[in-house]
């Protein structure tokens, strides 16, 4: 069977790995799956697997460290293209969406420590709310905003890519405790040989593969989280390579893996909640109310609030031919927070009943923002033709 042939036979699979609604949906399943296991007989045997330890790692580590890195790699290489040609590559139609995502991290962040303020131990998860689930938040839009404009659509994936490019600078600057400076220059090192092949536009998948394994380790020693590597090896493959868009290439053979394998496997190893045992305050206090909070009230104030200012000064334009009810049910969707909440709570918790109460209000403050983000934009799709204007 010939490689073109191949290819034909798995663009099919490829094809539905790039429909939202169907990540978004194959997350909710594993997560739900996750949450069984957690409360079942298998809870035991379970755990037993994720604490084997392969290599210097346990297997629940080599999930949220080593896979979740090629996830973060895939993240860098979409930011990376939309940087360089993509919805943000113009200064006057990424300075909305950039001050939009801005008070998505801000909101949230406030929102979060006005609740948790007198319980300095919490203070550490004042960003799990800063970042937007991006195949949840286009799976919920894709189902309930098919009348939408498309200019919405462009703002929510733009304002869901600067908040995951805020959420590796988060990680990085915030949740690295002692720093390995030895690592440091070695991760140096090997970026600097990415450089070089950048410069002269080398685009080896191998190579790239060895040197950012490479750079992940180092980046691992080093004390700062080992995902950062995935974005920075990214931001080094070239863009195009003999006329052909090798970046774009290897973004999409590279999506089904991610879609299909690392992020089930991830939902499925961190969103489960274990109540055997626990009261209804030990998951339901001001930890999970507070990322719940910060989830549902902080994205869509911080989202919404700015964006209208910024209109209003004229700092920004409004997307083409949406509504204000439009913009603020999408501002509402982006509360979606699931994946990278989630990931973000695992470094700034590590004891179980903590890690429980934090998984409560990711989940809760993700199904507020859903459902309610939902209500807001079926209503105004039905106030609204499909040019975006109020019915007469």
């Amino acid at each position: 069977m010939s490689a073109h042939m191949i290819k034909n036979k798995n663009r099919p699979l490829q094809d539905l790995t790039r429909v939202p609604a169907f990540s978004g949906a194959l997350l909710v399943f594993f997560a739900a799956l996750g949450f069984l296991v957690e409360n079942s007989g298998l809870r035991t045997s379970a755990h037993s697997i994720l604490h084997m330890t392969i290599l210097w790692l346990t297997v629940h580590q080599w999930i949220n460290d080593g896979l979740m890195a090629i996830f973060f790699f895939l993240v860098g290489l979409e930011l990376k293209r939309e940087l360089l040609e993509g919805a943000i590559s113009k200064f006057s139609d990424a300075i909305l969406p950039s001050i939009a995502a801005l008070g998505g991290m801000i909101g949230p962040a406030i929102i979060y420590l006005l609740l948790t303020h007198d319980s300095p131990e919490l203070s550490r998860g004042w960003a799990i709310s800063s970042a937007t689930d991006i195949a949840f938040a286009l799976g919920v839009l894709g189902v309930v905003g098919s009348k939408l404009p498309s200019s919405l659509k462009i703002f929510l994936i733009t304002l869901a890519v600067l908040d995951d490019l805020g959420a590796v600078l988060i990680i990085a600057l915030f949740y690295t405790a002692t720093i390995e400076w030895n690592a440091v220059l070695a991760s140096l090192a090997v970026m600097g040989i990415l450089y070089f092949f950048n410069r002269h536009n080398i685009s080896s998948r191998l190579a790239f593969v060895i040197l950012g394994s490479l750079l992940w380790f180092f980046v691992f020693r080093s004390g700062i989280h080992s995902t950062v590597a995935g974005v920075l090896t990214a931001f080094f493959y070239p863009l195009r390579s003999e006329k052909r868009e090798v970046l774009h290439e290897w973004e999409s053979s590279l999506q089904p893996y991610v879609v299909l394998i690392i992020l089930p496997l991830f939902a499925l190893t961190n969103a489960g909640v274990d109540f055997s045992g626990i009261t209804f305050s030990s998951v339901i206090n001001k930890l999970s109310i507070g990322i719940a909070c910060g989830l549902f009230f902080g994205k869509q104030i911080g989202i919404f609030g700015l964006a209208f200012i910024a209109v209003r000064l004229g700092i920004g334009r409004k997307p083409l031919g949406s509504t204000w009810l439009q913009m603020y049910g999408v501002s509402i969707l982006a509360g979606i927070g699931f994946t990278m909440s989630l990931f973000i709570a695992g470094l700034a918790f590590s004891d179980v009943g903590t890690q429980n109460a934090t998984r409560v209000g990711v989940l809760l403050g993700t199904l507020a923002s859903a459902l309610f983000g939902s209500l807001v934009l079926l209503l105004a799709t039905s106030r609204a033709t499909p040019n975006g204007h109020r019915k007469v």
